[in-house]
């Protein structure tokens, strides 16, 4: 058999290349232009309170656990696996993500549909279902949060309006869904007619999601079934709410930070959630620690220095921390990352 040829290695190197290089030139020209002190830096460094940082990485790997303990109940009408059968799938897809970016959100379901033997379009159908659950939790913590935001908060009223519209938005969240699971044959169809002229490839996908979705709501068989996956996806976006809140006020000598409130972590948590819906790879780690440190600046006064250590750490917590470990299991697992990502989990050795 012919060797594989080098041509794929060679052009993640020259893009890699490329987008440090970018970055350098980015940095070199701006660098008169943003005020920006190491002294201030490293001072604000030295007081971390590191125990926050570890007791935010110990949160988000709960909340891993949390994910798959949801999608074992989501899965349970058709294939009883446990939470911690379904934890590596979680770990490496999630792995993968953070380096492959969006794209690579798929090899979950490929990865518990080889595990779980059975058909990866009902473990895309979960996640379908899994997305649905984790923006309806996200929807109604932000839009409490902000509508009962203390008085405190920089542009408090704004942010309460924002909440209250927020709400109204998460209950017709839950109509469409309610609509989808009944209804879902008929909106597929629907809309399929609607774009198939202007946009052939969109109207195909579009139908196929709302029946995927369809078909997940359809596996929750129960009332009980659906509260546990509900209660689960509050709980653990609480828990990577806090985790956003622990890495914030890690950095006390920061008024405006050691002071964050739970209402503030929320933008912060809507930031990530925005920044990470079409995120590239390793470009993408640059443009959410960006986006993170534009929110603290610009919204909570918080020092440029700061702002951006504080956005290195919360998307070192809440995205790469992952990392490490999801390499040890895919090796462990013997399970190749680019191999996960493309669905071609078959021919591989000892699989999840």
């Amino acid at each position: 058999m012919p060797e594989a040829s080098p041509a794929p290695s060679r052009k993640r190197a020259v893009y890699l290349l490329a987008v440090l290089l970018v970055l350098g030139v980015a940095f070199w020209l701006l660098r008169d232009r943003v005020p920006f002190h190491w002294n201030s830096l490293a001072k604000q460094l030295q007081d971390v309170a590191w125990w926050r940082i570890g007791a935010a990485l110990v949160g988000i790997y709960l909340c891993y656990w949390l994910r798959a303990a949801r999608w074992s109940v989501l899965l349970a009408p058709m294939c009883r696996s446990s939470a911690m059968e379904l934890l590596p799938a979680q770990v490496i897809g999630f792995t993968a993500v953070a380096i492959f970016g969006r794209v690579a959100d798929l090899a979950r379901p490929y990865m518990i549909a080889r595990r779980t033997q059975t058909a990866v379009t009902t473990q895309i159908a979960i996640y379908s279902i899994e997305r649905a659950f984790d923006l309806g939790a996200a929807a109604v913590l932000f839009s409490f949060a902000l509508a009962f935001a203390p008085p405190t908060l920089p542009h408090h009223q704004a942010f309460a309006k924002a909440g209250l519209v927020s709400v109204a938005l998460t209950l017709a969240l839950a109509i469409v869904a309610a609509l989808i699971r009944f209804y879902g044959d008929r909106i597929a169809a629907w809309t399929e007619r609607l774009l198939r002229k202007t946009a052939p490839r969109l109207a195909d996908a579009a139908a196929a999601r709302v029946l995927d979705l369809q078909r997940g709501f359809g596996a929750i068989s129960s009332v009980r079934e659906f509260l546990t996956a509900i209660s689960l996806s509050l709980l653990m976006w609480a828990g990577i709410a806090s985790c956003y809140l622990l890495t914030a006020t890690a950095f006390r000598s920061t008024p405006a930070l050691a002071g964050f409130s739970f209402s503030a972590t929320m933008l912060l948590l809507a930031t990530g959630i925005g920044g990470g819906v079409i995120q590239l790879p390793v470009l993408g780690w640059f443009t959410q620690i960006a986006l993170f440190a534009t929110t603290l600046h610009a919204l909570f006064g918080v020092p440029v220095e700061t702002a951006t250590a504080c956005a290195v750490m919360v998307f070192a917590v809440l995205n790469l921390s992952i990392v490490p470990t999801g390499l040890i299991v895919a090796h462990v697992q013997g399970i190749g990352l680019r191999d996960a990502v493309s669905g071609d989990t078959a021919q591989q050795g000892a699989g999840l």
